[in-house]
């Protein structure tokens, strides 16, 4: 757990429960983040134990290979993977493992790879011509498990996932039906697009589902509700889980399909949003913006470029009475993009040197990172504290209302 200490630039390891706290007690210089694999197994057995189905990772969501094996040894077996590298990557880590090829526009030597090289049965498509290149790549296999993905509303999310994959309601129809004729499994997959905020997005979904069922006339035997499942984050806060789950079980009880047909789902974010936090350091303030030694170019891209706000808190010796304000970053990068708008709430009183922690980093800003401008950090602890937030049910969550953790 304490391997990392010495590049820390740490004199020594951490003694006791380890937590961002004692990890800012002894100055790293470069940004941390802090790994904590006990929240991702809490939310994989969640969905294991509570999806009535069978959850795949979305692994494009957080690629490495330390949280692939948190899953696979919680019980998730199915990945979902959209890259020729992460089909590599998964089926190196976790050669057991149920690999799904779920990006609607794959290469065909992809494809080829990925069914003759690494056993992958499963493909999404959304086109006769992604099909027909599917048919042509695995010459004209027989076990194949065929999704066809449908176009459906990405209007209850915060990131929409609508305008660039799938099919056209009056495409669907002659796509389900030549796809189940090239089919062993025939199944029909959509995503409501990224942070869902409630349920309603799930049902509505399914009911494209069941028109295109109708329509086609066809035996379906998948279910694939994609990902879209939400975390929290400050002005995000979503409905449980299960007010999700029970939905999209009776709407897929209510369809018209196969007696032993499955239901699946995607989830990327849910299962690891809670997994990684970032400990940066304060090197600069002008007025409300703080200028800090991780940006746009490393775990914070979403901060910058859609303006996601992040749950923030304070790691210093002292206590702070301090009223809290709102705050923007600046990156380490010499680029003017480098800034994330936030706000961020941390105490007025916050100056060069002061340590902050940002939360539920774990899903996008571990997988996006650069090493633009030759700033950027791979270093990471493991931690025992709990995320600033879960949706899991803790025993104890942080007090995140004070934005100050005290060394």
């Amino acid at each position: 757990m304490h391997k990392h200490h010495r590049a820390l630039g740490l004199a020594t390891a951490p003694t006791g429960p380890v937590s961002g706290a004692e990890i800012a007690k002894r100055r790293p210089v470069q940004p941390v983040t802090l790994i904590r694999p006990h929240a991702a197994r809490r939310a994989a057995r969640f969905f294991v134990e509570k999806f009535p189905g069978r959850s795949l990772y979305a692994v494009k969501a957080n690629p490495s290979p330390d949280l692939l094996r948190v899953l696979w040894e919680a019980g998730v077996t199915y990945y979902d993977v959209a890259s020729i590298a992460e089909v590599r990557l998964a089926a190196e880590t976790l050669p057991e493992a149920t690999l799904c090829f779920m990006h609607p526009v794959k290469a065909e030597e992809a494809i080829e790879e990925a069914y003759f090289r690494h056993g992958v049965r499963t493909f999404s498509l959304d086109t006769i011509e992604e099909l027909e290149k599917i048919v042509r790549a695995t010459r004209g296999a027989t076990d194949l498990s065929l999704l066809v993905r449908i176009r459906v509303s990405s209007e209850h999310a915060k990131l929409s996932l609508a305008s660039k994959f799938g099919a056209e309601p009056h495409e669907v129809k002659d796509l389900l039906f030549a796809a189940r004729q090239a089919a062993d499994a025939l199944g029909i997959c959509f995503h409501v697009g990224s942070q869902a905020m409630t349920p309603a997005a799930y049902s509505e979904a399914m009911e494209r589902v069941r028109a295109a069922i109708v329509e086609a006339a066809v035996t379906v035997d998948i279910v694939d509700v994609g990902g879209g499942f939400p975390s929290v984050y400050p002005g995000m806060e979503p409905p449980p889980l299960e007010a999700y789950f029970d939905v999209i079980h009776n709407a897929f009880e209510s369809l018209p399909i196969s007696y032993s047909a499955e239901l699946w789902c995607e989830p990327g974010r849910a299962l690891c949003a809670e997994y990684a936090s970032l400990l940066v350091r304060v090197e600069k303030r002008r007025g409300d913006q703080l200028y800090i030694n991780d940006g746009a170019y490393g775990a914070l891209f979403d901060a910058a470029h859609i303006g996601w706000r992040f749950p923030v808190e304070l790691v210093r010796a002292d206590d702070s009475d301090a009223r809290p304000m709102a705050f923007s970053f600046y990156g380490p990068t010499c680029d003017d993009l480098d800034h994330m708008a936030g706000p961020f709430i941390l105490p007025a009183d916050v100056g060069p040197g002061d340590y902050v922690e940002i939360g539920m980093l774990g899903a996008y800003g571990c997988a996006m990172r650069t090493g633009f401008n030759g700033f950027g950090s791979d270093l990471k602890i493991e931690v025992e504290d709990e995320p600033m937030a879960t949706l899991y049910g803790a025993d104890e969550e942080r007090p995140a209302a004070s934005n100050v953790v005290t060394l």
